[in-house]
């Protein structure tokens, strides 16, 4: 079973090394990387390259470790036991299964990806330590221990938001996404909108490249928010010879796909003034 991208998912040779290193060793593959740079659209690709369901947790802040293995209704139950529901009597009928459950009660080899980790609560990790290293966790309410019995391939994406537990890493295979280069960046480009014209793509990377490497930006744009921008570029027939212009003179084209916040605009509005004043 090895993984060696799809058309539609550009993968270079670390990142394919990477995920078929945790399918051998059977380990969680850990991705970090910058928001935008594929990390949750990788489990996709991997289901889809291997002809295998995928099972999706989204973190979220208020996210517990206990509710991907299941969740007891308490409440239900006693209301239900109130009202002389015979539902009572089984103690299942309250307990909702979680993505973990789902994921090792598959009966076959499943992707299961826990997204954006480092959203959760710091102890969010640990608490999940032995279920993934095991695969297997007990249910108090029942008595059983349910068990894998095909292990899942298992992704875990971080946005580095918070530093992840030693012990936790240790249990993992890590890879980092790096931030593509302009050849990789252009074959992104090209399989997302394939027939583009070649000089609006050389002309919109370039300027794309100078908006990030410029000094106090606060927040980088993204290889998804590169791709919404030259979609627009294509939708409102931009000519490429307008891109070529020095970008410090005005602030960029459609900028709102690329600057996110007015920090930055007045950044480039700033070192717009101050182009013109030295002319």
């Amino acid at each position: 079973m090895q993984f060696s991208g799809t058309a539609d998912y550009i993968a270079d040779k670390d990142l394919m090394v990477a995920v078929n290193a945790a399918i051998a060793l059977e380990r969680p593959l850990l991705v970090k990387g910058e928001p935008g740079t594929g990390k949750t659209e990788l489990a996709r690709q991997v289901a889809a390259a291997l002809g295998l369901d995928m099972i999706e947790w989204s973190i979220k802040s208020t996210t517990k470790a206990q509710q991907g293995l299941y969740e007891y209704d308490a409440v239900s139950r006693l209301r239900d036991s109130q009202l002389g529901d015979a539902r009572v009597n089984d103690v299942r009928n309250y307990i909702r299964q979680g993505k973990l459950w789902q994921a090792f009660a598959a009966g076959e080899k499943t992707v299961l990806l826990i997204d954006e980790i480092d959203k959760a609560d710091i102890e969010f990790p640990n608490d999940l330590l032995q279920e993934l290293d095991r695969m297997e966790f007990h249910v108090y309410e029942t008595g059983e221990t349910v068990k894998a019995a095909v292990r899942p391939i298992v992704i875990i994406t971080s946005n580095n938001e918070k530093e992840l537990p030693d012990a936790f890493l240790r249990r993992c295979f890590f890879h980092y996404i790096r931030f593509p280069d302009a050849d990789t960046l252009t074959r992104i480009v090209e399989v997302h909108y394939p027939g583009i014209k070649q000089a609006l793509i050389r002309s919109a990377l370039t300027q794309f490249y100078e908006i990030r490497e410029t000094p106090g930006l606060r927040k980088k744009p993204s290889t998804s928010e590169a791709l919404d921008w030259i979609r627009l570029l294509v939708a409102e027939d931009v000519d490429p010879a307008d891109l070529r212009a020095d970008p410090k003179q005005a602030l960029p084209k459609l900028h709102g796909a690329l600057l996110k916040n007015e920090q930055d605009v007045h950044l480039f509005e700033r070192l717009a003034f101050m182009a013109r004043r030295e002319r």
